[in-house]
C-alpha cells in the first residue's frame, strides 16, 4: 500500500550523477532531476519546470554513475525526506526537501538509444548493457541485497504509466 510520502518522478538529469562511498563501503549518490509540466496560461501552453534533488543508495547509486549522464531520461520511485540543519554562518535553521530513491529506471531515448561515450571514456548503451542480469533500462531496486531483484515474481513494465 502506498504511503503518503511516496513519490514517482519522471524527468531528465540536470547534471552527471555523483557517487561516493561511506566508510563502510556503501555507495551513496546524488542526482538532480528536472520534471516538466505543461500548464495553460490564457490561450498559451507553457512548460513549468520543477528541480528535484534525489539521493541514491547502494546499487542505485552505482547504476546511475555507470549508465546515466546529464540529460538522461529517468523514472524514480522514492520517499520524501526533509533535511534540517543550522547554518554555521548565520545560526539560522535551514531545511531542504528531497527524494530518497527506492528504485531508479533509465528510460531509453526516442532515437533508440545510440551508443554514447561518457566523459570517462566508457561506452553507455542502455539497450545492450546489463545490470545485475537485467537490461540497464530496467528498474534497479535499492533493496540492499544483490539477490533482491531475483525475488520479484513478475517482469517490470518498461513504461510505468
Amino acid at each position: 500500500m502506498p504511503t503518503l510520502n511516496q513519490v514517482h518522478l519522471m524527468g531528465n538529469l540536470t547534471r552527471d550523477p555523483e557517487c561516493r562511498y561511506t566508510p563502510k563501503g556503501t555507495a551513496v549518490g546524488d542526482i538532480g532531476i528536472a520534471v516538466n509540466r505543461r500548464v495553460k496560461n490564457g490561450d498559451n501552453w507553457e512548460d513549468e519546470t520543477t528541480f528535484v534533488d534525489v539521493t541514491l543508495w547502494s546499487q542505485s547509486a552505482e547504476y546511475a554513475q555507470k549508465y546515466l549522464t546529464k540529460g538522461s531520461a529517468v523514472f524514480v520511485q522514492g520517499r520524501l525526506q526533509i533535511d534540517q540543519w543550522e547554518d554555521k554562518q548565520s545560526g539560522q535553521k535551514r531545511s531542504k526537501l528531497k527524494v530518497v530513491a527506492e528504485s531508479i529506471q533509465g528510460l531509453s531515448k526516442p532515437d533508440g538509444g545510440s551508443r554514447q561515450a561518457s566523459p570517462a571514456g566508457r561506452d553507455r548503451t542502455p539497450q545492450d548493457t546489463t545490470y545485475n542480469g537485467r537490461p540497464a533500462a530496467g528498474p534497479v531496486d535499492n533493496g540492499g541485497s544483490d539477490d533482491a531483484l531475483d525475488d520479484i515474481p513478475f517482469a517490470p513494465r518498461a513504461n510505468p504509466f
